[in-house]
């Protein structure tokens, strides 16, 4: 029959709460500061930029005026298509360098 060592097994589940609730807290506190950075992706030489928050929220597009031709719509389309995948990309790199320490738990948000 396996023994609990008396108080001694409460001691060590306090520390670990005291752990998970400071964990939880830094966490909380790196998806604050994701809210605020922002990443850039650009395409064709920045002739189309697009800007994110590294919470995932687009916040800007700087499209240059030569990059706008009235008889290539498609291809303006496919830049920024581009940029916004780039500046995605930054935003995924960014979230894991932030939130990685936190084991995986910063896809959960």
């Amino acid at each position: 029959m396996a023994k609990f060592g008396g108080f001694g097994g409460m001691g060590n589940m306090q520390q670990l709460m005291k752990q998970a609730q400071k964990m939880q807290q830094d966490m909380m506190e790196a998806q604050e500061e994701l809210k605020e950075l922002e990443v850039t992706g650009s395409a064709a030489g920045g002739l189309v930029e697009v800007t994110m928050t590294c919470d995932g929220k687009l916040s800007g597009i700087s499209i240059k005026p030569e990059a706008v031709d009235p008889d290539d719509v498609e291809m303006l389309e496919d830049l920024i298509v581009a940029a916004f995948n780039e500046a995605s990309k930054s935003v995924d790199e960014t979230r894991a360098e932030k939130l990685g320490a936190f084991g995986g738990l910063g896809g959960m948000m």
